[in-house]
């Protein structure tokens, strides 16, 4: 059985003592701990990472892990960070970080993940590009980054950004070179908004497959989009298969539910097995178009495939897991943040009529549960949008032509400076920098290199 982290990563994210987050220090002399790769790759040390990371104030060395590429030394670190930035009374929570250190002289790559932070030394392509040090962030009220009671009025974006704003205050006591923010999807996202509201912590934004939801009640561009996505075929096999699973709606919950029993996973959060099967069934087009491509469309069940094929083939395509309460719960800080600012997507359902019983199904208010008050402000995201089309510089939106998350994508506008919008034709939610076609590539790389104030590589 798959982990929830796992989950959390196909799905499209400790108790502290109240303080106040002390001021930080003034710099640590470089010279006196830089880790230096030999050429070798076993490093050169002059000191030791570990004990400056120690003499930051309200940053605790939790581990350092093996398994870190050479030249690398990889930590788990927590940092000690208010609850509330304008409010110091409001307590204290330890946000999870991870750190791929290679040397003080390289550029550090910022990892905004939206979601957890992943616990193993993995690069992002923009770290791998620069060769530089990478710091990934765990968002507030994911995984262990929670006060021991959570408020959840201070999940917003400006608080997560001013998360993000005191690491790159804090680490850049002994990292004084280039700073390049980077994320993929709500990562993506999180790193723009942290622009928004610290517009000069870093020299440069790669924001990978992140939506602009700029009006939640306006949803024609991701319609428009699954209605003409791929071939006329493969999109009416996809309708097919899900009227077949809400067609035979008895014999695939009653498999949905044997396997709950068999895991003992319950339903709460959502409702029921029956209400997590529609919803399911609503978002598959989304999650195949995001996480598949036009090859995968012979994979569709056809009407005569039988049930067993067709659970399956809705498993893997919408993970049934998600909608139960041992993953749901974990996804409670996602929808609450889809659900009071960053807005959702409506599903086409024209197609399904008589099949449906449960109205709004993909709605975010019917993945958090209901003592928990959730209000939209519909101001959040026209003053992001309003932000980078008025006043962004140096972002790069890098999106998958086959992705419908981007159907509605960060736009420039006059006041944009020195950046640009990359399409990969063929890519979906998963696109990279090496997606994208020859000159597209050359000229992100381009970018990057230059915002890091590094010479780019020569071509071998």
């Amino acid at each position: 059985m798959r982990t929830w982290r796992s989950l959390l990563k196909a799905a499209v994210m400790g108790v502290l003592a109240v303080a106040i987050v002390p001021a930080a220090p003034e710099a640590v002399p470089a010279a006196a701990w830089a880790v230096t790769a030999a050429p070798d790759g076993s490093g050169q040390r002059q000191g030791d990472i570990r004990e400056a990371l120690s003499d930051l104030p309200g940053l605790r060395v939790i581990e350092e892990r093996p398994g870190a590429e050479p030249g690398y030394r990889f930590f788990i670190l927590g940092l000690r960070q208010p609850v509330d930035h304008a409010d110091p009374s409001a307590g204290a929570f330890e946000q999870r970080l991870t750190l791929l250190h290679t040397s003080a002289d390289r550029p550090t790559v910022l990892f905004t993940t939206g979601y957890e932070v992943p616990l193993s030394p993995r690069r992002t392509e923009p770290a791998v590009l620069l060769d530089g040090n990478q710091i990934g962030v765990e968002h507030r009220f994911f995984g262990t980054s929670r006060p021991a009671t959570v408020d959840w009025s201070h999940q917003t974006i400006r608080q997560a950004a001013d998360d993000h704003h005191r690491v790159v205050k804090l680490f850049r006591k002994l990292y004084r070179g280039a700073w390049i923010s980077t994320g993929g999807s709500k990562g993506g996202m999180a790193s723009v908004y942290h622009r928004r509201f610290h517009p000069d912590d870093v020299d440069g934004t790669v924001a990978y497959s992140a939506p602009n939801n700029v009006d939640d009640r306006e949803d024609s561009a991701v319609l428009g989009f699954l209605d003409t996505v791929g071939t006329a075929s493969c999109r009416d096999a996809l309708k097919a298969a899900q009227r077949q699973a809400l067609l035979r709606r008895d014999e695939m919950v009653a498999r949905y539910e044997a396997w709950a029993a068999s895991t003992g996973s319950t339903f709460r959060i959502v409702g029921s097995a029956d209400k997590a099967l529609e919803t399911a069934v609503l978002r598959a087009p989304v999650m195949f178009w995001q996480n598949r491509s036009a090859s995968d469309c012979a994979a569709v069940p056809a009407p005569d495939a039988t049930t067993g094929e067709l659970y399956r083939w809705l498993d893997a395509t919408a993970v049934l897991s998600v909608y139960a309460d041992p993953v749901a719960e974990h996804f409670i800080p996602y929808f609450y943040q889809l659900g009071t600012q960053m807005g959702y997507f409506d599903v086409p359902t024209a197609h399904l009529t008589g099949l449906l019983r449960y109205p709004g199904a993909v709605e975010p208010r019917n993945f958090v549960p209901r003592d928990i008050p959730m209000r939209f402000d519909r101001r959040a995201m026209p003053d992001i949008d309003r932000w980078v089309r008025l006043h962004g510089s140096r972002l790069l939106f890098v999106n998958g032509a086959q992705d419908p998350v981007v159907a509605e994508p960060f736009r420039l506008g006059p006041g944009t400076r020195d950046s640009r919008i990359a399409w990969a034709p063929d890519a979906n939610h998963r696109v990279s920098i090496a997606d994208l076609p020859p000159q597209g590539r050359a000229e992100a790389a381009a970018a990057l290199f230059r915002w890091a104030g590094v010479p780019v590589p020569a071509r071998g």
